[in-house]
């Protein structure tokens, strides 16, 4: 009992003077614990959103290269429906 007593105190304090540093995330792949602080885990987000911002620019780029775009206009008993259409070849 006293083994038992002294293993949760300590448990208690480790998981107490710990808490701040670490992220536990349950999931469906399971239980998780992240070891980061918070300013790590914001430094990791900013630098995928940099990554995916300049990655989504760059296919930008590469599609109004190959790309034109189209106005096109159909007359209806009603008035005129224009339609812009991006023609990839």
């Amino acid at each position: 009992m006293k083994l038992l007593a002294s293993t949760l105190a300590a448990g208690l304090l480790l998981a107490g003077s710990s808490a701040f540093a670490q992220s536990v995330d349950i999931g469906p792949g399971g239980v998780r614990i992240d070891p980061r602080t918070p300013h790590q885990r914001a430094m990791d987000r900013e630098d995928r959103w940099r990554e995916r911002d300049r990655w989504e620019r760059r296919r930008a780029y590469r599609a109004e290269r190959d790309c034109r775009t189209e106005t096109r206009i159909r007359e209806t008993p009603r008035g005129e429906i224009r339609r812009t259409v991006r023609i990839c070849d």
